[in-house]
């Protein structure tokens, strides 16, 4: 079982190579949720999570004991970076095995730390079933999660929280495989025995919350989700102890929890958090934790490293969501100067045009009309309101898209 000690050493190894991450006031969010509330950025870590904290302790406690061939690990991003990078400090060689679906960016950004990327299966389980072949063929395997040495490297994290913040009261921690959270309420709860720690999991794939129920870690099935970082559908052996001695509950959030999550991270504080690091704010702002109003409150960000092509959608949804885009279709007359007075309605009532399809060629259009499909910027749903009133006032049969 870990203990504080170890914790503690690990602090020290990673002293001067690790960021001590900021631990900054959200003053909308503690408005919105009725607490004081703190994000925890370990999206500003090395390699862009609290990965590498876990990686390179490891790597830097077993330096003398690599098999010859260096080091192999299996992921889809987050741990793939850590280990390739600490790895690269430490003057190892690393091949990181990735699902075949594992996006180009974190490709590049693995091989960009000097890892040998390796796509081999087609579940993040098969990938591991390789990575163990290659450590069966002379390799030192790194798991992501279950091994003592990576959960005190991650346990470092709740160390500086509470330096950070003595008087912290709650601290809602993203689970995967457990590793992270598991070092966390080993460190908390030894300095600061009174604050509650509260995992968070996707629905998509609530391993954690199933083995607390069972007594014992199993495979549970998972859907797709944007918090695939946590998508891991067994929790990990030695987690899971420590899970069951120090965490005090488990939630699990929606897609499109945190698809919103995701959005007001980066409009109301500018941080780019991948699905898993933002799942701690899409818990607080969902209505599962209103016996945390009035507390002091932290939400780690346990990630940035988010695909820059997911993004742009989850934006995207994000704003049709919360009535920031309005699409619609009109039917106008195809005669000169139909579409300047549309776009002039729309102008007055201070819409932003995103957006203009101009279709003349429809199969079901009748020959002197021609349908224009409108994407605009919008303040909200009561600009939208006030735009569907000026156009129909117009003239216009507005159709909603």
């Amino acid at each position: 079982m870990i203990q504080i000690e170890n914790i503690q050493r690990a602090a020290e190894v990673l002293e001067g190579v690790a960021i001590k991450t900021p631990l900054v006031f959200s003053n909308f969010f503690s408005q919105r949720c009725g607490s004081q509330v703190y994000l925890k950025l370990e999206n500003l870590q090395k390699t862009g999570s609290f990965k590498f904290r876990g990686a390179y302790h490891k790597l830097f406690t077993n330096r003398n004991h690599f098999s010859p061939g260096g080091v192999v690990a299996a992921s889809a991003g987050n741990h793939a970076q850590g280990v390739a990078h600490a790895a690269q400090l430490m003057g190892v060689s690393s091949s990181i095995v990735m699902p075949e679906w594992a996006s180009i960016s974190k490709q590049l950004s693995t091989r960009s730390y000097g890892g040998e990327v390796i796509l081999s299966g087609r579940s993040l389980a098969e990938s591991l079933a390789r990575a163990r072949e290659l450590e069966a063929e002379g390799r030192t395997f790194i798991h992501p999660y279950d091994d003592e040495d990576i959960i005190a490297g991650q346990g470092t994290v709740g160390l500086e929280i509470v330096a950070q913040l003595p008087e912290v009261e709650t601290i809602l921690v993203p689970v995967g495989g457990g590793g992270l959270i598991a070092g966390i309420a080993t460190a908390v709860k030894f300095l600061r025995p009174q604050a509650s720690v509260i995992g968070v999991q996707a629905a998509a794939c609530p391993s954690a919350l199933a083995a607390r129920r069972l007594g014992k870690p199993l495979a549970v099935p998972a859907r797709k989700s944007i918090a695939d970082g946590i998508t891991v559908k067994e929790v990990g052996q030695l987690p899971f102890a420590l899970i069951q001695s120090f965490v005090d509950d488990l939630v699990t959030v929606e897609e499109e929890q945190i698809a919103t999550a995701i959005l007001d991270l980066l409009e109301r504080k500018k941080i780019v958090a991948e699905g898993s690091g933002a799942v701690p704010l899409a818990a607080l702002m969902s209505n599962r934790l209103s016996c945390l109003r009035g507390q002091v409150v932290v939400l780690v960000v346990s990630g940035g490293n988010v695909d820059t092509h997911l993004l742009g959608r989850i934006l995207r949804q994000g704003l049709f969501k919360s009535h920031r885009i309005m699409r619609f279709s009109v039917l106008l007359p195809d005669v000169p100067g139909a579409l300047a007075d549309l776009l002039k309605v729309v102008a007055n009532r201070r819409g932003n045009i995103l957006h203009v399809s101009h279709d003349r060629l429809g199969r079901h259009l009748p020959v002197d009309l021609s349908r224009v499909e409108l994407e605009v910027e919008t303040r909200g749903s009561d600009h939208i309101q006030e735009l569907i009133a000026a156009l129909s006032t117009s003239g216009y049969e507005v159709e909603s898209r």
